[in-house]
């Protein structure tokens, strides 16, 4: 362990760190992964932001819709980072920690289209549903951060305005669905 708290980007079998071409790929894969992740998202909600989101009775306290894009590029960019970061650390607590990940980013994935594209269809229960599922998603990133900070802190931190951001769009989401 480095005297920051964090392990070295080695093998703990065989001391070895990777290639920097594998730390590129990994990474790479990190982003196409969020990218993805956020363009299947962006295809659900983009008819619906629109349509019946753009009359619905939102939060006094929801932002401009403007807002979301920017501040889910950063977060999606922050989240494949830390995953990278964890990655590289090849540390026996990383397979445990990405599983964690893996589950938090399949339940971002199924958040925006029950939310945003079930409710023409179902109503009212699609953003009860959604706002079950965003709770269920706050405590996965927490056990994902709770995972990260043991094998990389910095990883950890990069996850923390993620969930901050999670925990206000809860907020809206319950809104959504005491008010529509």
């Amino acid at each position: 362990m480095r005297p920051d708290g964090e392990q070295s980007a080695t093998s703990v079998e065989s001391g070895t760190p990777y290639r920097a071409g594998a730390q590129a790929a990994a990474l790479a894969a990190f982003l196409v992964a969020s990218l993805l992740v956020a363009g299947l998202g962006g295809l659900a909600s983009a008819s619906n932001v629109n349509g019946w989101y753009a009359t619905a009775d939102k939060a006094p306290w929801s932002p401009p819709n403007t807002v979301f894009g920017p501040v889910w590029t950063v977060l999606y960019t922050a989240m494949a980072v830390a995953a990278w970061l964890v990655w590289r650390k090849r540390s026996g607590k990383t397979r445990r920690a990405l599983s964690a990940y893996g589950i938090q980013l399949v339940l971002n994935l199924a958040w925006t289209p029950v939310f945003f594209a079930l409710y023409p269809a179902l109503g009212t229960p699609a953003l009860w549903l959604g706002l079950a599922i965003i709770i269920a998603l706050i405590a996965a990133v927490t056990v994902t951060v709770l995972y990260f900070g043991p094998i990389s802190r910095t990883a950890g931190l990069l996850l923390l305005p993620y969930i901050s951001w999670l925990v206000f769009a809860a907020s809206l989401n319950w809104w959504a669905a005491a008010h529509n």
